[in-house]
């Protein structure tokens, strides 16, 4: 196409109908050189049309921002509950699980129930005096520095005792699932508490809606070999679930 105005219509056009696009498949759409594509989509990003990313370009902000949990939780609070329901079938008799911080996990927190004995780890403070007045569950709070954006703890004294743990399923929140970057969250400080959480688990569940997808945090926290479930909604493309999964990964898609 040698009409510019008319090829990043076209470049909008795709991007609207599938939320991303790749620099190959634009090069095969449009017939002209990848030089070419950069500089078109250079040139949308500066008129505010679209998001340049590694590869290619999107509708959405590649990069998560590190929001208040009380501004999070009004975010698709009915796929959140979705979610945390789905994330219960991994809830077998385990003698202890593991709940990270944020809005979704804490949704499974607030549904959960416990016929038998059952020991909650946590860093989060919401999710610990959520739990601690039910029946048969035993929560131990991390201890640290609480942080006031997540309302959870973060630093060397939570990571330290974790050191000494081990639990059957850790449910995690993340702010960003990249195909090439892995999983991420928006905030340093909580990166290295995400990871020793991780390393203590037998199996790793993330809990993340759709807005999460394509998006990379601040501070990678795992590549995908060491998660074994990613529980989201119906909104996720299909091709990018199977790219997932190709990485070993079980995607959930809950309803």
């Amino acid at each position: 196409m040698r009409n510019i105005t008319k090829r990043h219509e076209t470049i909008i056009k795709l991007i609207k109908a599938n939320g991303s696009a790749t620099i190959p498949e634009l090069i095969e759409t449009m017939k002209v050189s990848g030089v070419t594509i950069r500089k078109d989509l250079k040139f949308l990003e500066d008129k505010n049309l679209l998001f340049c990313t590694r590869g290619g370009a999107s509708l959405t902000n590649p990069y998560a921002n590190d929001r208040p949990i009380i501004e999070k939780a009004l975010i698709h609070p009915d796929k959140k509950q979705k979610i945390a329901k789905a994330a219960m079938a991994l809830i077998k008799e385990n003698d202890s699980i593991m709940i990270g911080s944020g809005t979704t996990v804490f949704e499974l927190a607030k549904i959960l129930q416990a016929e038998r004995p059952l020991t909650i780890i946590t860093p989060a403070i919401k999710v610990a005096f959520e739990l601690s007045g039910k029946k048969n569950i035993e929560v131990l709070q991390l201890g640290g520095l609480v942080r006031p954006n997540s309302s959870s703890v973060a630093g060397v004294h939570a990571e330290h005792i974790l050191e000494n743990i081990s639990c059957s399923v850790l449910f995690i929140g993340v702010d960003g699932i990249d195909v090439d970057f892995g999983l991420s969250i928006s905030n340093l400080a909580e990166a290295g508490l995400n990871q020793k959480m991780i390393k203590a688990a037998q199996t790793v569940a993330v809990l993340a809606d759709s807005t999460k997808f394509g998006k990379r945090g601040i501070g990678r926290i795992c590549e995908f070999n060491e998660i074994q479930y990613i529980i989201t909604d119906e909104n996720v493309p299909s091709t990018l679930i199977k790219q997932i999964e190709k990485k070993g990964v079980k995607v959930v898609v809950a309803s």
